[in-house]
Parts: C-alpha cells; sequence; structure tokens
C-alpha cells in the first residue's frame, strides 16, 4: 500500500482523491472496430459496432460509431480487425490510435 502524503492546508479526503485521481489516469479506453477506410497516409477510420437495449422495447439495437485513428502500423488495410486506444489529439478529428492487427481481412 502507498503513502498518502497530506499537504498543508489539505482535507485528508482531497488527499485520498488526488491518489484516486492519478491511479485513474493511466488507464487509456480501448475498442474493437473493422477499418473501412484506409486512403489516408497515416491514418484509418474504424467502424466500432455496440448492441444497446432500446429504453421502450427492450430489443437489442445495433448502433455504429465511426473513428479516425492514427495509424503507424504497415500493411493495416481495408476490412482488418484492429485495436484502438485513446490518445490526445492529433488533429482536428483523430484522438485514436491502432494499437495491434487482430484479423485480416479475407482476400
Amino acid at each position: 500500500m502507498e503513502e498518502i502524503e497530506i499537504k498543508e492546508n489539505q482535507e485528508p479526503a482531497a488527499a485520498v482523491a488526488a491518489v484516486a485521481a492519478d491511479a485513474d489516469r493511466g488507464r487509456r479506453t480501448e475498442k474493437i472496430g473493422i477499418v473501412t477506410s484506409d486512403a489516408m497516409q497515416k491514418s484509418v477510420v474504424v467502424r466500432v459496432d455496440r448492441l444497446v437495449k432500446h429504453p421502450v422495447y427492450k430489443r437489442y439495437v445495433r448502433r455504429r460509431t465511426k473513428f479516425m485513428a492514427h495509424n503507424e502500423i504497415e500493411g493495416v488495410s481495408s476490412g482488418d480487425l484492429v485495436r484502438i486506444v485513446e490518445t490526445r489529439p492529433l488533429s482536428a478529428r483523430k484522438r485514436w490510435r491502432v494499437v495491434e492487427v487482430l484479423r485480416k481481412a479475407s482476400k
């Protein structure tokens, strides 16, 4: 267990909250999706599908979201299943980065 340092004029609860915030900062959101476009040089568009329960009908509805992701990996093409991770803003629309290719598209 780590030692919690309480600064001068700081409440103990605030010190514990600061340590908890530092622990959460290390986790980044990861998503798995299919590459829909690789026409750009170092960017890809990734489609992420998810199931959402309808609030009235209680049936599951398929929702899709498109993310622009930075791609440094060679050989990523349209149709590949990839894992993307949240990162700092890289451009106006890019806030994700391709980490690995999980499955190559069948040709």
